[in-house]
């Protein structure tokens, strides 16, 4: 039987395809923002975008990154990739922590408004030299979520450039709805399994270097992707995913949400358990 705290990192497409969705951008309106500035918030209207932004400090980012180094040893040890950490909130007390973190929550709650949940968690950690990229794509097509309001927070634990593949992106490409996408063989290279042509023609092109202890943050219908990693470092960002309370969730995905900010419906949101001491 499946335990309650797997879900797939890329879910059964025919089942998505089976979930209406009102898949646009849904601008914020917020004229007294509590954590960014009335500027950022025009920002994000306009490109779907915001980084860097500040949240662990020096020490804080050690000790994550310590953390991270133990968690991955472990998962080598059981014979998975850099890329299975996924959903880990609802497996390690410290990712829950970090998804609650009042200072990441801030950021978000000035972009959703003050009922906010935190429903997804995974570490992509490109390896030195491991030749894997992540093609361009809308963090929505893979979402069984309506309306499409989600956002990620990527929080850099080792520092991000061009030489070891921190993320691209196309600014404004998420006011042009859900974009055509092909799918990729998996041994394509590609981290995930869709591709989108020609990303060009939605927005402008951004390179976004960030370092260990930032974060940035892009709308779910954000075009983004990111090359292999050429260098003798390794890159590691955790993701970070937040939606407003009034968001539905589909396919069993209501059991990844953690109420973060405000109230919520608890037929929609039921409250997802926090993980034991044990689970690390």
């Amino acid at each position: 039987m499946k335990n309650e705290t797997d879900f797939a990192i890329i879910p059964d497409r025919k089942s998505i395809a089976t979930v209406h969705r009102d898949i646009r951008f849904f601008p914020t309106e917020n004229d007294s923002p509590s954590a960014l500035t009335r500027s950022q918030i025009e920002d994000w209207n306009r490109d779907g975008y915001l980084g860097p932004l500040d949240v662990l400090t020096h020490s804080e980012t050690k000790s994550l990154r310590d953390y991270f180094d133990e968690l991955l040893r472990q998962t080598f040890a059981e014979g998975k990739d850099s890329y299975s950490i996924s959903s880990a909130h609802l497996k390690h007390i410290r990712v829950w922590d970090l998804l609650a973190n009042p200072t990441i929550v801030a950021y978000v709650r000035d972009l959703l408004g003050e009922n906010v949940i935190g429903w997804g968690s995974h570490f992509f950690c490109k390896m030195p030299g491991d030749g894997k990229r992540v093609d361009w794509h809308q963090d929505c097509s893979y979402w069984p979520l309506t309306p499409t309001k989600a956002v990620t927070v990527w929080l850099a634990i080792d520092d991000a450039d061009l030489e070891n593949g921190a993320m691209e992106v196309y600014t404004g490409s998420h006011r042009h709805g859900l974009i055509d996408f092909d799918t990729t063989d998996a041994d394509s290279g590609n981290v995930l399994d869709q591709v989108v042509s020609e990303p060009q023609q939605y927005g402008e092109y951004r390179f976004t270097p960030i370092q260990a202890g930032q974060i940035s943050i892009h709308s779910d219908l954000l075009v983004h992707g990111s090359a292999p990693n050429a260098s003798d470092r390794r890159r590691c960002g955790l993701t970070l995913r937040y939606c407003p309370a009034d968001v539905t969730a589909y396919l069993n995905w209501e059991r990844k949400g953690v109420l973060v900010a405000g109230t919520a419906q608890p037929e929609r949101w039921p409250g997802a358990v926090r993980p034991t001491p044990k689970a690390h």
